[in-house]
């Protein structure tokens, strides 16, 4: 018994030696931190892909039960959505997958030692953690340039092959009835003139947009009104307004018949069908620019600008989920409780989940700025991981 515990102190004793000479020169072992970013990586990726697969899976269940009335649709067709589905999930799970694989990769670590090896050495938390938290953040930022991207492509196919062979209906331009409200620019009559036209029916075919009982309100820069269109029937084709036995209604004026009337528009009827579409079907880089068109158009943009906002947060969010899953794994073992804390960590993940889905709700109803609401589970995470490893490291 004294035998080994002399050889369990050599050990410890040659790990220290190894590794105080680099903490006197360097302040920190390279090799130690490439060592805890592969371990992480590893852990992490391992993560996301297992969930992202569970998740699939289910997805891939209800495309299944959707399609059990629909003698047709071919199983291939199920695969190819469900396939579709997998980089939105995968932006999806992202944060429980940094969360998880940080707590295995960080409870394994105490485990073994290495971490307590590192820290009797004179290596503070906040050194080893900076080269997981790099990792994280480097994650969150490839998921949010790269795979949004691709997964803004995907998921629109997969919506337009979900909307042409499992849905009933054909989206709110497609159903006859359906009323559209817009407003664009028209400088036709006045420098930064505005137009808002409204729609009673509305039916999109092929490349362009029929619409009936339209009303057309011509303002000058002040929200003035210049003079007022009515028109029975009109298409939209080309970036153009073409509109079919017009009539012009001025102030103190009578109704003045002037037939066809062109009228420019910076919309097509793709913009309009996306204004309708989830805002996953865009990528980071182009919605900025599409927000700023729904808002000089007249659309709402509230959950296109909430999503864009999460995008933004999630390289914060991917680094905070670290951080978060260090404070709650490397409790040492010898204290006991370990379990609980694991336990712990699990159940703050998804209560940062739950308020995240909260934050959101607010944000779509309007109660809350987008940004608020896209940023409070990262600012809530990050003060929630903050506390705990300066209760770990300073007491």
């Amino acid at each position: 018994m004294k035998r080994m515990f002399y050889s369990r102190r050599g050990w410890f004793s040659t790990l220290l030696h190894t590794l105080r000479p680099q903490e006197t020169e360097v302040g920190f072992s390279t090799t130690l931190a490439i060592y805890i970013a592969r371990h992480f990586t590893l852990n992490t990726l391992a993560m996301v892909l297992a969930l992202t697969g569970l998740v699939s899976l289910f997805d891939f269940i209800d495309l299944l039960r959707r399609a059990a009335t629909r003698p047709d649709v071919p199983t291939s067709l199920i695969l190819e959505i469900a396939g579709l589905h997998i980089p939105y999930y995968i932006i999806y799970v992202l944060p429980f997958g940094i969360l998880l694989g940080g707590i295995v990769c960080f409870s394994r670590l105490t485990r073994s030692s290495e971490l307590i090896v590192a820290r009797a050495a004179g290596i503070s938390a906040w050194q080893f953690l900076a080269s997981p938290l790099a990792c994280a953040l480097m994650i969150g930022l490839f998921t949010t340039t790269g795979i949004s991207a691709l997964s803004s492509t995907m998921y629109r196919q997969a919506e337009f092959l979900d909307q042409s062979y499992l849905r009933t209906g054909g989206g709110p331009l497609t159903m006859q009835g359906g009323e559209l409200w817009l407003r664009q620019a028209d400088e036709g009559l006045v420098p930064y003139g505005v137009a808002i036209l409204h729609a009673q029916n509305v039916r999109l075919n092929k490349s362009t947009l029929e619409v009936s009982g339209v009303t057309i309100f011509r303002l000058d820069d002040r929200d003035r009104l210049i003079v007022r269109v009515e028109s029975p029937l009109g298409i939209l084709a080309n970036q153009e307004w073409h509109l079919n036995d017009s009539a012009v209604l001025k102030p103190d004026h009578l109704p003045q018949k002037i037939g066809a009337l062109t009228l420019p528009s910076d919309l097509t009827v793709s913009r309009i069908q996306e204004s309708f579409a989830s805002p996953d079907t865009l990528s980071v880089f182009t919605l900025p620019g599409f927000i700023h068109l729904l808002e000089h158009s007249g659309f709402p943009s509230i959950r296109h600008r909430l999503h864009f906002q999460s995008l933004l947060a999630l390289p914060i969010l991917a680094g905070t989920m670290a951080l978060v899953s260090a404070g709650f794994s490397m409790r040492p073992t010898r204290r006991g409780g370990v379990a609980r804390m694991l336990g712990s960590g699990i159940a703050a993940g998804f209560a940062l989940f739950t308020i995240s889905k909260v934050a959101e709700q607010f944000g779509e109803s309007g109660a809350l700025p987008p940004v608020l609401a896209a940023w409070a589970p990262t600012g809530a995470g990050l003060c929630l991981a903050v506390a705990l490893l300066l209760h770990m490291e300073d007491g």
